[in-house]
């Protein structure tokens, strides 16, 4: 999140989620020496206070988002494992077109490939940590059906009345929902996650190709970075 001064104004204003759910209301931010906000403090509706990193805040007008920790650790692995591949791979091109010496090749490139290997392994971390979410996810929407099938047989036997079983049913159909758009965002995320970690080891793992006069001859500069493609897993998006 860009570094705004009337970011104090947002103090008191309500934060919600990005599925739309309140989380709670800004109270404070912390401030470096330098001037830099830092952290924001959200006080929670059971009055506890938590602390979160800025770049996470997402203000649009007067709507004030917290992107999820998940969320925004793999946005950043997702650019910077193809961005680190795409500056290794420029490297190499250099050294065979003997614009570096040997030696500050081999030196720059376990640079590159010890920070790879880093972004990688906390990758595989995160991809774990999503894995629960979505496990956790998918317990919620189990019991959220059992409940809305509980509800159902208790108005259907006559010992809830309409009032009170509308209500419980329109508190169960958005928790559902809810849930619902958490496990997909879950999915998606875990997905893009995957697929770039596919697409490094692959090209990785792959030959390469004899270079002829015509290889590069069109696309000056960098080479291209790992194909990525995004793919929904079939079946997990609803319960």
């Amino acid at each position: 999140m860009s570094q705004n001064p009337s970011l104090f104004l947002s103090v008191g204003k309500p934060v919600k989620d990005e599925y739309g759910c309140g989380i709670g209301k800004i109270a404070s931010f912390a401030v470096t020496p330098s001037g830099k906000f830092d952290s924001v403090y959200i006080e929670l509706g059971d009055g506890t206070f938590s602390k979160h990193s800025t770049d996470h805040l997402k203000i649009n007008g007067a709507d004030i988002t917290l992107i999820s920790n998940i969320k925004a650790q793999s946005d950043i692995l997702c650019d910077q494992i193809p961005l680190i591949w795409r500056k290794d791979q420029a490297l190499k091109d250099l050294t065979e077109k003997k614009k570096i010496s040997k030696e500050m090749y081999s030196e720059l490139h376990a640079n590159f490939d010890g920070l790879l290997t880093q972004l990688k392994t906390e990758a595989q971390a995160l991809l774990e940590e999503i894995d629960d979410e979505i496990a956790a996810s998918t317990d919620t929407i189990k019991g959220l059906n059992y409940a809305f099938v509980n509800l159902e047989i208790e108005h259907d036997i006559g010992k809830l009345d309409n009032p009170t079983y509308e209500t419980a049913f329109a508190m169960i159909q958005a928790n559902l929902k809810r849930a619902h758009m958490e496990k997909t965002d879950f999915e998606l995320t875990r997905s893009k996650l995957s697929n770039v970690l596919l697409g490094d080891s692959t090209r990785t793992r792959l030959p390469e190709a004899p270079k002829t006069s015509s290889s590069f001859s069109s696309s000056p500069g960098l080479p291209e970075p790992p194909v990525v493609v995004y793919v929904k897993e079939i079946g997990k998006a609803g319960v």
